[in-house]
């Protein structure tokens, strides 16, 4: 049910995206829809709070603090873009539709992109040490998520480069270029 709601509203918009159109996509009476969502507000919630659990959990299981600072910022980047894996659609809600939820819901979901983002500065902080407890860490990992947030856009399975290969490829400009 999230993943077709999450295709609806990355398709057509969520205010397009009316609770009888998901239930129509869904298989499922408009009754049924409604007995498990009270309303879209929180059928949106559901697929962003979703995806974000499933990267985090990606990411905190391939973590390996013990690696050295490269292999380790490039197992997570892996993990991460494997989890983005047949989730273009909730990755698009969770970048364009986060900020109609209320502010309190909104609050629970930053929560776990913050802890995403603090994963990966750490591990960015690892490759490079100089940018530790410093103001242009925040701008790297940022920096970091933009190039592998908007990869859905462009990135094609089979034509050039596999996750893997981009995942090493930003793991070196980081790298190299921090």
């Amino acid at each position: 049910m999230l993943d077709r709601s999450a295709e609806l509203f990355a398709a057509h918009g969520y205010d397009r995206a009316s609770m009888n159109r998901i239930a129509e996509a869904c298989g499922v009476s408009k009754a049924n829809l409604y007995h498990y969502y009270r309303d879209k507000d929180e059928i949106l919630f559901d697929v962003i709070r979703l995806h974000l659990e499933e990267l985090l959990e990606a990411v905190e299981a391939a973590d390996r603090p013990g690696l050295a600072p490269e292999p380790r910022l490039r197992c997570l980047a892996t993990a991460l873009l494997e989890a983005y894996r047949d989730a273009d659609a909730q990755h698009k809600v969770q970048i364009n539709h986060l900020g109609l939820l209320s502010s309190e819901r909104q609050a629970e979901l930053k929560a776990s992109e913050r802890e995403l983002v603090r994963l990966f500065s750490e591990a960015i902080a690892g490759v490079a040490p100089h940018l530790a407890g410093t103001a242009l860490l925040k701008p790297v990992t940022m920096s970091f998520f933009g190039m592998v947030n908007w990869h859905y856009l462009w990135f094609r399975p089979g034509a050039g480069l596999t996750r893997a290969d981009y995942a090493d490829l930003v793991t070196r400009l980081i790298a190299e270029g921090a």
